[in-house]
């Protein structure tokens, strides 16, 4: 494999590191002594220099740091969101009100909201008029924009919603599978983890309450983390296809692959290693470790009413108006009635119509740790666990695979219930995170 560091010097990496993040934060990002006591470049390299462990953590943070830098720097050719994605509500339900509350949400540029209600003023009550119609007119009128966090929100709300008609309608709105920040070589090698978020998500939300799973794993463990980013809105399988095939592009370089899915995202993960194993992808031999965090394996009743879509688009202010949505649900939101993983689930069903559990049973991947986290709202000293409520989306039961059809069952390696949590709380509870560094102990640094 290449040097990564392309001859790069101890110096030149430890000064970009501080410029870009200061002692302080290197501190937390890299937990060595040369950041924490008396900093300074001088002493940090003198470290450096007598201690080859932490010299490698320094040199694995600075590709991190490299390969987000590609990320951010990226500019990418969308619609402006803060003008289509009211008009797209427009345009779908008829509703002005959602309209409005979409650009009070994200304070959107005054041209754009001059440009937006002139256009809403001439369909309100045309429901008919199509998404993908209104789509293609503004597109060409809007140029390129750098990506920021409130509009990978709502892009990521509105692909989890309409995600499958925006990629039916090749619309630069739908979001193009890819792991980010990209690897591009600036890694090495070793284990890599996958990340994989849930509906109406992105990678960037794997951060909640100043905690990131795979950036905390990192700092402990000897793995780079990817996160995947992709359409939720459609259907499980496909994305499954998808990811199998991207893995098998960007995992060449790795001896190990372990992938950790949140919500819909432990799906895409075991629709992966499926679509894997049946094509004979050589990384599905690499991979060692799955875990799953609230997962509905066995579907979430509450999409039945679209009410999970809707408290998932709650979750931050930008999204929060897409959610008079509910009832105009993608196909992956719909394959998480039951838990769909294959095409054989979906084809020739109609997915609205009320219709029993026809899944075809897939187990878990042979030859790989299966492992299993459920939340629940319930207190310590609750209940059996047999009789929990689930976590607000998911129920208990579901998250952990268990079925009352003995060949439905998922029998996962290793299980947790975290009580007194919420199905976001997943994302940064610490008792997840130690039952994560407990899981994948084998791949902790012999110096720690």
């Amino acid at each position: 494999m290449a040097d990564p560091l392309h001859g790069m010097t101890l110096e030149a990496i430890v000064t970009e590191l501080v410029d870009a993040y200061g002692f302080d934060k290197l501190a937390v990002e890299i937990p060595i002594h040369c950041f924490q006591n008396e900093p300074s470049i001088s002493s940090s390299l003198k470290f450096l220099r007598r201690t080859p462990w932490a010299r490698a953590k320094v040199e694995s943070f600075y590709l991190f740091h490299l390969r987000e830098q590609k990320r951010r720097a990226r500019r990418e050719h969308a619609v402006d969101l803060r003008a289509t994605a009211g008009l797209v509500v427009e345009a779908t339900k008829g509703v002005t009100s959602v309209v409005q509350d979409v650009h009070t949400a994200i304070g959107a540029v005054p041209f754009f909201t001059d440009l937006v209600y002139r256009a809403i003023r001439g369909v309100t009550g045309v429901v008919g008029f199509g998404i993908d119609g209104v789509v293609a007119t503004l597109a060409p009128m809007l140029g390129e924009s750098s990506p920021g966090d409130e509009r990978e929100a709502v892009l990521a709300a509105l692909n989890g919603v309409i995600g499958d008609r925006l990629e039916a309608a090749k619309s630069p709105l739908a979001i193009p599978m890819s792991l980010r920040p990209p690897l591009q070589g600036l890694h090495r090698g070793g284990t890599l983890l996958v990340l994989v978020h849930g509906s109406c998500m992105n990678d960037a939300q794997w951060t909640r309450d100043s905690h990131d799973h795979g950036r905390a794993l990192a700092r402990e463990l000897d793995v780079t983390p990817a996160y995947l980013h992709y359409n939720s809105g459609l259907h499980v399988s496909e994305n499954g296809r998808q990811l199998a095939r991207l893995l098998d592009q960007e995992s060449g370089a790795f001896t190990d692959v372990v992938v950790l899915g949140h919500s819909m995202g432990g799906l895409v993960a075991r629709a992966a290693l499926h679509d894997a194993e049946q094509a004979g992808l050589p990384w599905r031999r690499k991979m060692r470790t799955l875990i799953t965090l609230g997962t509905p394996h066995h579907g979430a009743p509450l999409e039945r009413g679209g009410h999970a879509l809707e408290l998932l688009l709650g979750l931050t202010r930008y999204s929060a108006p897409l959610r008079a949505l509910g009832e105009i649900r993608s196909e992956g939101v719909t394959d998480l009635r039951y838990g769909n993983l294959c095409e054989q689930d979906w084809q020739s069903v109609d997915r609205f119509a009320a219709a029993g559990d026809n899944r075809v049973a897939i187990p878990l991947p042979e030859g790989v740790r299966c492992c299993a986290v459920a939340a629940t709202t319930a207190q310590e000293g609750a209940s059996d666990e047999a009789a929990l409520p689930g976590d607000g989306i998911v129920p208990v039961a579901s998250a952990l695979g268990r079925h009352d059809d003995p060949a439905r069952t998922l029998r996962f390696a290793e299980t947790l219930v975290v009580r007194g949590a919420s199905h976001l709380d997943l994302l940064s509870h610490p008792v997840v995170f130690a039952q994560l560094l407990a899981w994948l102990a084998p791949v902790r640094p012999e110096h720690q």
